[in-house]
């Protein structure tokens, strides 16, 4: 997986188009309009979760409601995408973040980035894993070897997860290794 994110656009078991968000539901639209009736199916590869998109409309309407446009420069720090939320906390967690030069924010976006920085791989296979295993759910939970596939990309058996998906369609396949890659 990349760090930027991409996207997959599946017809059953083919593989429609792969890549960044506005060329995935441009080909997305193109196949909605020629088959509405078609199993089409788009995927966030960071999740591997689906997602639906509303492909009504001319193909720059379509990505335009997918992709917002950018919100005017408000108060904050819009240069750094600074986004505000709500935060629950005990007590003594309140008094020593107060006690934190420079303020509660940049406290925690340290505390953020040094826990980033600890464990870079872990967290990257994690989420690689969570990723497959959400999309193989989605797109080959019925196939055969399902389950032991799942088995082997938790237990980080490359070679038992690759034996068990072989079988499967070429794109979807393909698609899980890559999506998998991480994990090993």
């Amino acid at each position: 997986m990349t760090d930027e994110p991409t996207y997959a656009a599946f017809v059953g078991p083919r593989l429609l188009a792969w890549g960044e968000l506005g060329v995935v539901l441009r080909a997305a639209k193109a196949q909605f309009d020629r088959d509405n009736g078609a199993a089409l199916l788009v995927f966030d590869d960071r999740t591997g979760r689906q997602r639906d998109y509303d492909l009504r409309g001319e193909p720059d309407a379509v990505v335009a409601r997918a992709i917002p446009a950018p919100l005017p420069a408000g108060r904050g720090r819009p240069k750094l995408g600074v986004v505000s939320r709500e935060v629950t906390l005990l007590p003594r967690h309140w008094e020593w973040l107060e006690e934190q030069p420079n303020g509660i924010s940049a406290a925690l976006r340290r505390l953020v980035d040094e826990a980033r920085k600890r464990e870079p791989g872990e967290a990257r296979a994690r989420q690689a894993r969570d990723a497959a295993h959400a999309f193989m759910t989605a797109i080959a939970g019925d196939r055969p070897g399902f389950e032991e596939a799942l088995r082997a990309l938790y237990a980080k058996d490359r070679e038992r997860f690759e034996r068990k998906i072989a079988r499967w369609p070429g794109d979807i396949r393909r698609h899980v290794e890559r999506l998998a890659e991480a994990s090993f």
